[in-house]
């Protein structure tokens, strides 16, 4: 059966304002809350970055049922691989309905504030190996001696495991990571544009390195206004993520004015902007029925997150069910 989640946002909002968010999200009828890991936002002027691991204790106490997913978290540079699976491991234990934990290669706006020389794609799908071997023996339950080439581990267990399984979903946008991800984690996510192309191009891959099995979690980002003025109020935090050199910089300020200094439509442009319920139906309906996702995160940037959390539990949640 098909899963929603919303998406709370920690480069847009303060971790109390999502946990009122994550909050509404359950009573709202979603099953599930994916969370982003950022040290830094995309600008820095309406934003936020709050620390995902100390947030999902604290949603997992406010909430009853919700699954909990990293949409994602970078085990391979500010965080040590055994770090994450103590991180998870604790996670799993407090969520109601569990926990996924979601990882990717990482971006450089968070790893390169701490002072790391942010690599290739080589180096850090190398890293990931590493890290996702570490990561899956101690959440297994065993005691870990590893000496790989960029982590070590001495006598490494979990003495608070988790208490049901917690799976390991990879993000790629690509057929290499998706062929990476098939042959070392349980699930995929991935975002989808052109559903075609993403069937082709990444769930191809991923099933078939994963013997045709693996769980798929797809996401999409919709804004949700009336006009272009609420659009772009509505994506004042994540304007960044469309600026020139936005893999390079460390510094949302510069992401800010690069951002600000292009043509206001081109970055609208380049996000699905819909008025209302039956323009997100539409947006989602391809996750459901031509990707078949077995989790679907909703992600959208609206200027009244709480108005359009109930908004999709009543009348858009109900038609994707039932188109699932």
């Amino acid at each position: 059966m098909t899963k929603f989640a919303w998406l709370a946002s920690h480069e847009s909002y303060q971790p109390e304002v999502l946990i009122d968010q994550a909050v509404a999200a359950e009573k709202a009828g979603f099953d599930a809350i994916t969370a982003s890991d950022h040290f830094h936002p995309w600008v820095d002027d309406v934003s936020a970055a709050g620390f995902v691991w100390s947030w999902l204790g604290a949603a997992a106490a406010r909430t009853e049922k919700m699954t909990f997913i990293t949409s994602v978290t970078c085990p391979l540079f500010h965080y040590h691989p055994a770090l994450i699976a103590q991180a998870a491991a604790t996670v799993s234990r407090l969520a109601p309905g569990g926990f996924v934990l979601g990882v990717g290669t990482g971006e450089n706006i968070n790893e390169g504030p701490f002072g790391y020389e942010f690599p290739g794609y080589g180096e850090r799908i190398r890293r990931m190996k590493e890290a996702l071997e570490i990561i899956h023996r101690l959440l297994a339950g065993e005691k870990v001696d590893f000496d790989g080439k960029y982590y070590q581990c001495r006598k490494a267990k979990l003495y608070s495991p988790p208490t049901s399984e917690v799976p390991v979903w990879m993000a790629a946008g690509g057929e290499q990571s998706a062929t990476f991800a098939g042959q070392n984690c349980e699930g995929l996510i991935t975002s989808v544009k052109d559903p075609s192309d993403t069937r082709e191009k990444i769930i191809r891959p991923f099933r078939e390195a994963h013997d045709g099995g693996g769980s798929i979690m797809a996401t999409r980002w919709v804004v949700l206004a009336e006009s272009d003025d609420e659009a772009w109020e509505a994506l004042g935090s994540m304007r960044g993520l469309r600026a020139p050199g936005r893999l390079e910089e460390v510094d949302p300020a510069v992401l800010r004015q690069r951002a600000d200094e292009m043509d206001r439509e081109e970055i609208l442009s380049k996000y699905a902007v819909v008025s209302g319920a039956e323009e997100v139906i539409a947006a989602y309906r391809p996750l459901v029925s031509e990707i078949k996702a077995d989790v679907i995160s909703i992600q959208v940037a609206s200027t009244h997150p709480e108005r359009a959390i109930a908004m999709i539990g009543s009348e858009v949640l109900p038609e994707l069910r039932a188109a699932a």
